[in-house]
């Protein structure tokens, strides 16, 4: 199937061309019609299945086929990298159809906070917010969303993990009754089923295999003692020529005390957390997209909060708390037809957990063998039973008879 075949306009097409789009993915090809329709979605699909162009493109359609002076469409994201990825592509495309966008997000400075706000009074075609941000301008009372026409919820699990349900709800009785809902999500748990009924009408099912890594992506795992992960990973960066790598840590903490030993044993690396300020964030992202920097550390922000391309290399330093996370996670390479890497390191606790990730992809991912000055490492076996840790009491005494003795008087 060809972009054409949506009737979309001649400018948008020229837009696709330019930026190098050829034909519609299996999650763009399901989508676009029906939003072109004006009916509701409830979508889920993975990163990197084009989901953003999805909703983005009919939605630039529709505004380029008729002029207005308001908001026409919110887009409410987990986060400020998500929101500022969301723009950019906006932007792209608005070179060539003349819609105006802006993102609505926390962490900036006070210019930035009326630049939002002007933006949002005078009316941009499409806002980018996180539901925080918003919630704060809505309280300001000076924002009007009588004329909305579009909302669309991108990454709508992510936003119910970290805590948003009431926001968005809050956000909804804002906004007109009559408008056009989408909702992408990666996972489709109870909750986020709870959430489409309450706020979408009578919306179209879409699902583009969710579980399931892209066929692109080399997945490799090592058995490693905790203390053997940053050897092995020093040698692995330092043997092997990769050009563009993220490394997943498990905390904020984990990742600063990662980026400081990997330094120090000669390894040019950038941690990516909460503490730097937006700037140092956007300066390090600018970075990493045009590979002044090869290696950058993270926790799961970086497994839904930004899109480069190009990214051949992805380690699990700490294993993901649950399969879901390591599609995310492994997500970040081999998007769209290119190749990628994905290595997982595997310590005695997480074997079980790392059994389930096997079990919902459906195929055992192979263990590699360390390097041998590495040492002993531990032996794969993802159904044996872990031991209770010690409680610090010990269990009573009891004689041959199963009885306990006498308390003495």
């Amino acid at each position: 199937m060809k972009f054409e075949e949506f009737n979309l306009s001649s400018s948008l097409l020229d837009g696709l061309s330019a930026m190098g789009y050829t034909q519609p993915t299996p999650v763009q090809e399901q989508a676009i019609p029906i939003i072109l329709a004006g009916k509701d979605i409830v979508a889920s699909a993975q990163t990197g299945t084009g989901k953003t162009a999805a909703f983005l493109l009919p939605i630039l359609d529709k505004i380029a086929k008729e002029e207005s002076d308001h908001i026409n469409t919110l887009i409410l994201v987990p986060t400020r990298e998500l929101a500022l990825q969301i723009d950019q592509q906006v932007e792209g495309f608005g070179y060539f159809v003349g819609v105006s966008s802006i993102s609505v997000y926390g962490g900036g400075s006070g210019p930035a906070w009326d630049q939002q706000r002007k933006a949002l009074e005078s009316g941009a075609d499409i806002i980018i917010a996180t539901p925080g941000r918003l919630i704060a301008h809505l309280a300001s009372g000076t924002v009007k969303f009588d004329h909305l026409q579009h909302l669309v919820l991108d990454e709508a699990d992510r936003m119910l993990d970290m805590g948003f349900y009431d926001d968005l709800i809050k956000i909804v009785s804002h906004l007109p009754k009559k408008r056009q809902t989408l909702m992408f999500s990666a996972t489709m748990p109870p909750r986020i089923r709870t959430l489409a009924n309450k706020i979408l009408i009578e919306p179209e099912q879409i699902s583009i295999s969710i579980s399931k890594p892209a066929e692109g992506i080399l997945q490799q795992a090592y058995m490693v003692h905790d203390s053997q992960k940053v050897e092995l990973l020093t040698y692995l960066l330092k043997h092997d020529s990769y050009n563009s790598i993220i490394i997943f840590a498990s905390t904020k903490d984990n990742v600063k005390k990662l980026e400081t030993v990997l330094k120090r044993n000669g390894v040019a690396v950038k941690a990516f957390h909460s503490d730097l300020d937006q700037q140092e964030r956007e300066h390090i992202m600018r970075e990493f997209k045009s590979k002044k920097i090869s290696t950058i550390i993270g926790t799961d922000i970086l497994s839904r909060g930004i899109d480069v391309d190009g990214i051949d290399l992805v380690v699990n330093f700490d294993a993901p708390p649950d399969p879901e996370d390591y599609i995310h996670r492994i997500g970040r390479t081999a998007r769209a037809t290119k190749t990628g890497t994905a290595i997982t390191f595997i310590n005695d606790k997480d074997q079980q957990k790392f059994g389930s990730i096997e079990k919902m992809i459906g195929r055992e991912i192979p263990k590699e063998v360390p390097p041998m000055d590495l040492g002993e490492t531990p032996t794969y076996n993802p159904n044996a039973k872990r031991k209770p840790a010690f409680s610090g009491r010990r269990p009573p005494f009891r004689n041959q008879k199963g009885r306990r003795p006498p308390k003495k008087k």
